[in-house]
């Protein structure tokens, strides 16, 4: 088929009566649909936005301990044109809050409603009426560099699936800079991530929660990083643990039998290859046995490892005898 026989098929198809017809239609529902844009874009209409404030003319001495960034809701009446040309006209929207006139002696300062209304209306189109802002009155907070370092700690819950544990958690950095007046500051001994909630994995987590916004505080940094490394749970037993006597009067000294004992527990497999009975102690106290008839003692597991769990001594109590240390 050669290129003219080719477009004729094509002006036929179109030019049809039936396609013809359909042109048509097209052609005035555009031209409606254009006029109805018209119309709608002159009308007076109501929009809310998003307006940023920053704070200027601050001391190079004072910390805005506040938001460095606020952001007010204003809604804006006009006609549908100039709104449209305000929010996709590439301009930012934000206003200049001057420091040194509205912060207060108390640490804190306040711009209230009319003066926002007018600081806004500076920023919008001359044609907009501003009918409300929201937060009504602009509170912010600063003082003059104090400070104190405090624990970062992990709100919610985490938990891997069954048979897997958390064998190590690691947060960098562990700690955070808080920024607030001195009451504040003397209030306040750790600062907590934001809610979070995991279940049910098992390989090695990784979360970089936001931190939890206080009132007046500025946090640095905002966020931190959780790392928790999982292991696979298994029930374990170490041998060869000694039983040492506590309360010993001197010249006298505790012999057990056995003299080393075994302790069952349940922890990782990765931890369990790090154990060993030097991280257990496993005591007989003499002020409770030599009181009792028995010729057995109790034995107790004062120490283990805080990554284990379910510890429990293989005997509860062991026979013994006191001998006299010989004197050098």
């Amino acid at each position: 088929m050669t290129t003219r026989r080719f477009f004729q098929s094509v002006s036929n198809f179109l030019f049809s009566r039936a396609n013809r017809e359909f042109l048509i239609f097209l052609f005035f529902f555009a031209i409606a649909g254009i006029f109805w844009l018209l119309t709608t874009l002159n009308e007076t209409t109501e929009v809310e936005v998003k307006i940023q404030v920053r704070y200027v003319n601050v001391p190079k001495n004072a910390v805005i301990t506040s938001p460095d960034v606020d952001t007010l809701r204003v809604s804006l009446a006009d006609k549908g044109i100039n709104l449209l040309s305000y929010l996709y006209g590439g301009q930012r929207h934000q206003v200049s809050v001057d420091f040194q006139r509205y912060a207060h002696s108390a640490g804190s300062g306040s711009v209230s409603q009319s003066d926002l209304t007018r600081l806004v209306s500076k920023e919008v189109p001359a044609s907009s009426k501003v009918s409300s802002i929201k937060p009504e009155k602009l509170v912010f907070y600063y003082n003059y560099g104090e400070r104190k370092s405090v624990p970062v700690r992990l709100r919610g819950q985490v938990t891997p699936e069954k048979l897997y544990f958390i064998s190590d958690t690691i947060v960098e950095p562990d700690s955070v800079t808080i920024y607030a007046s001195r009451q504040k500051l003397d209030s306040i001994n750790a600062v907590y991530t934001e809610q979070l909630n995991f279940t049910e994995w098992h390989d090695t987590l990784i979360l970089k929660p936001y931190l939890q916004k206080l009132t007046g505080v500025k946090i640095m940094p905002e966020r931190v990083c959780f790392t928790f490394i999982t292991d696979v749970l298994t029930e374990e037993s170490i041998e060869g643990i000694p039983i040492v006597g506590i309360n010993m009067p001197e010249g006298k000294v505790l012999r057990t039998f056995p003299a080393k004992v075994k302790v069952r527990f349940v922890t990782g497999m990765k931890r369990y290859q790090q154990l060993s009975p030097a991280d257990f102690l496993v005591v007989a106290d003499y002020e409770e046995f030599s009181r009792s008839q028995s010729p057995k003692c109790n034995i107790y597991l004062r120490r283990s490892p805080s990554n284990i769990s379910r510890a429990k001594l293989d005997l509860q109590q062991v026979d013994y005898l006191i001998e006299e240390r010989s004197k050098p």
